[in-house]
């Protein structure tokens, strides 16, 4: 048996019953069983039969449940209770409200938190092709962007989106790290590349998360994937700073590799280790990593300009 098969024959997600993505788009392509799975979102669940055909508004009993049994099995699933979404029920809905279906808005350049690394300026930040983008208003300079979901922008202020927008922008870096896919929770593997500036991209070191399943890549600096880490937190917190309350794109050891250094050793499996200097106040936290991104050790001492 060769590695593929074997892999195959090992893998947990054999499965006899499956549908085609093609099948399964025929059948929430019909608007009254995608409003079937709205009405399931908006209701205490597990819902009984005749209160979600009386949520759905559609009279004939039998129709509705035609429809709803070509929902039931893939979409939604029935239970001695009533009927509940499965995971692609509820990722359709999800879909649908994040308005990533169906809506492509845009936001001009408002003033955001911060201090461009480079100049000084005020920063920028701007919604295009769902993803919002923070720049220098006067160089230009990059400090970040993450993708984000059209939905997201609804009932929300400005400063609003921006809270929101770095706790996202926290998560699908951290999430990637740990090796966890943010779109279809495949397996990501991390890879550090030397960029020097490179393709817009003002960093030397360039962290890149790519999922082995469905592709998604994800690009970071090697500070940003220290956010969620325990070590910092509490450093941040000994100085009395809420670091999950601070925009990352004002840390400068987030957003540059002025406080990162990389020694990469010869030979073919090009061996990494990074270390990032965390600076609060006369202190710095000192972290040291591997190639992959795991946390080898830290240590806390003096500033050598304090």
């Amino acid at each position: 048996m060769s590695d593929s098969q074997t892999e195959d024959a090992d893998s947990i997600l054999a499965c006899g019953e499956c549908i085609s993505p093609a099948e399964a788009f025929a059948v929430v392509g019909n608007e009254t069983r995608l409003s079937i799975l709205e009405a399931l979102w908006r209701m205490d669940r597990p819902a009984a039969f005749s209160d979600l055909r009386r949520e759905v508004g559609m009279s004939d009993s039998a129709q509705f449940n035609y429809h709803l049994s070509k929902l039931t099995g893939q979409f939604v699933r029935k239970t001695d209770d009533g009927y509940d979404f499965r995971s692609a029920g509820r990722s359709v809905i999800a879909a649908v409200l994040s308005g990533t279906l169906n809506q492509d808005p845009r936001l001009d350049p408002f003033e955001v938190e911060g201090e461009c690394v480079d100049c000084g300026a005020a920063l920028e930040a701007y919604y295009r092709n769902e993803e919002v983008r923070i720049r220098c208003s006067d160089c230009g300079r990059n400090h970040g962007g993450y993708s984000f979901p059209p939905g997201g922008l609804e009932d929300r202020t400005r400063e609003e989106l921006m809270d929101a927008f770095n706790q996202r922008a926290r998560h699908l870096s951290c999430l990637s790290a740990d090796g966890v896919c943010p779109e279809c929770s495949g397996r990501m593997e991390t890879r550090l590349f030397d960029v020097d500036g490179e393709n817009g991209f003002d960093l030397d070191v360039r962290v890149e998360h790519e999922c082995r399943r469905c592709h998604h890549t994800i690009y970071s600096s090697v500070g940003l994937v220290l956010l969620d880490d325990a070590e910092v937190v509490s450093f941040y917190r000994d100085h009395g700073i809420d670091l999950n309350a601070v925009p990352y794109w004002t840390l400068e050891w987030c957003v540059t590799d002025e406080y990162t250094t990389v020694e990469r050793n010869g030979g073919s499996d090009g061996t990494w280790r990074i270390t990032v200097a965390v600076p609060v106040e006369d202190e710095e936290l000192v972290v040291s990593l591997d190639g992959s991104l795991n946390v080898l050790d830290t240590e806390r001492r003096a500033r050598a300009e304090a």
